[in-house]
């Protein structure tokens, strides 16, 4: 098949190819498929196809090492903006398109185009599920398999990486703008994009199938507690709550699994602190988006090619109290900075935050006794848990459901102890006897147990008020709301 005949089949007008077939039931069921109607998760394309892109690729390929050739350094000159640099690529591949003088229609063109943009300043096949709002996360298993996050739902993609080498540089250029190194001798690697968005990348020979790479992306416009209201994360009472356990300089931790929100939970909770007071952030990656003028914001450091310089979550935390901060926010605790953080919380730093991974506010507990033990202290058991008992005073889980949607299941009070048992006591839990609704998505809401909190008599104290409906007042149907 010659070049003009792929082009040709690019451009659907290979009359050999087989016409997609019409589902016999379900949405498309009459008239013509498009080729927008076929979802990510159809089979691979038809041979044809692959011929016409294979096509474009070569000549993709061609016009990349001419570009290259032309432009020199100034693709790499730190002096020229993202406009500039974006503006001078499109004005050179244009003149080299012209002069090879390669029949493409306009949207071809205008593909080839971006396509080179993307490999030569953005992440390649990537960047278009960057650029699009509905992508929460992207998930690269190797060079043929890229799936990406909706909805919180997984989908196979048809984007591609031409090779194993092509995916690697991609890689290298995401750590190498944030001044980390990815080689055999350091495999993995945590960074972050401009944009904020948080990448892990792990490479041969820890990856056995080849390199691996995973971006979750960083919301552009801050979550609020309205919008976790309307998506049904959290019920207005809830929210009244909590707000109100912020106010009191309550010191809360948000628990729940991967990628179950707690960062974004963690952001709301954030919001209720108020403007004037000082507030202290520690993260591994910058995540946290608050909205408030007296914020600093630290952020750990892996040790360099030598070994050394390491600063971490812990030498962060002990630093940061020294910074009179009137609120210390930690994006996670997940090692020794643990038990730094509960001492902080028994001694006057009232109001911090932080986030851990855990399937349950029980497990919650017995992950915080965990991370404590292994700050190296030979502590009993016993005095960490009174420790956690002392700090903590509310536990906030949060979980994916089936359906896809994330849910508060939990408020939970730190009550204190008895005997060798941390107590505590649900304000609100999940209703999963609801069930499911016709599209399998669930039809329950957290509601309140009726159970008053002990801490609601420290607001009285500070002149905070709850209202009535808070805790399950009766309403006209019968029954809690």
């Amino acid at each position: 098949m010659n070049l003009t005949r792929r082009l040709e089949s690019l451009r659907g007008l290979d009359t050999e190819a087989p016409a997609t077939p019409r589902p016999s039931s379900g949405p498309w069921a009459s008239g013509p498929v498009s080729a927008a109607e076929i979802p990510s998760i159809t089979p691979e394309p038809k041979a044809h196809g692959d011929d016409a892109n294979e096509a474009l690729n070569a000549i993709k390929d061609r016009a990349g090492t001419a570009l290259y050739e032309r432009m020199g350094s100034r693709i790499t000159d730190a002096s020229l903006d993202e406009a500039e640099l974006q503006s001078y690529v499109k004005d050179e591949l244009r003149a080299i398109v012209d002069e090879d003088e390669i029949p493409l229609t306009a949207p071809e063109r205008h593909r080839l185009v971006q396509e080179i943009i993307d490999d030569v300043l953005g992440l390649g096949p990537l960047q278009k599920f960057l650029n699009e709002p509905a992508v929460s996360e992207i998930m690269v298993n190797g060079p043929d398999k890229v799936y990406v996050e909706r909805d919180g739902k997984l989908f196979l993609t048809n984007a591609r990486f031409t090779s194993e080498d092509h995916l690697r540089r991609i890689i290298e250029r995401i750590v190498t703008k944030v001044g980390r190194r990815i080689d055999e001798s350091s495999p993995m690697v945590d960074a972050r994009l401009s944009d904020g968005s948080r990448v892990n990348a792990i490479i041969p020979p820890l990856a056995v199938n080849g390199a691996s790479l995973t971006i979750r992306k960083f919301s552009q416009v801050p979550l609020t507690v309205d919008d976790l209201i309307s998506f049904g994360t959290l019920t207005p009472e809830m929210a009244e709550l909590l707000q109100a356990c912020v106010h009191a300089r309550l010191n809360i931790l948000v628990a729940g699994g991967t990628g179950t929100g707690k960062t974004t939970l963690l952001n709301v909770l954030s919001s209720f602190i108020p403007a004037a007071e000082r507030i202290v952030t520690i993260e591994d990656a910058v995540e946290l988006q608050l909205q408030q003028e007296h914020v600093v914001r630290l952020e750990s450091r892996p040790r360099n090619i030598e070994g050394k310089g390491e600063i971490s979550i812990r030498d962060l935390v002990r630093n940061s109290l020294r910074m009179r901060p009137d609120r210390i926010v930690i994006g996670e605790v997940r090692g020794g900075e643990s038990l730094d953080m509960l001492q902080a919380m028994n001694t006057g730093h009232d109001g911090s935050i932080s986030t851990v991974h855990a399937n349950s506010p029980r497990d919650a507990i017995a992950r915080l006794e965990t991370l404590v033990l292994m700050a190296g202290m030979d502590l009993p058991l016993r005095a960490i848990r009174e420790q956690i008992a002392s700090a903590v005073n509310l536990i906030v889980h949060i979980s994916r459901l089936r359906d896809g949607t994330r849910r508060v299941t939990h408020v939970t009070e730190v009550q204190g102890m008895e005997g060798d048992i941390v107590t505590l006591q649900d304000a609100f839990t999940f209703d999963y006897s609801a069930g499911l609704d016709a599209n399998g998505r669930f039809l329950g809401r957290p509601t309140p147990t009726g159970v008053r909190p002990r801490f609601v008599d420290h607001f009285a104290e500070l002149g905070i008020q709850l209202s009535p409906a808070v805790f399950g007042s009766m309403h006209a149907g019968g029954g809690f709301r």
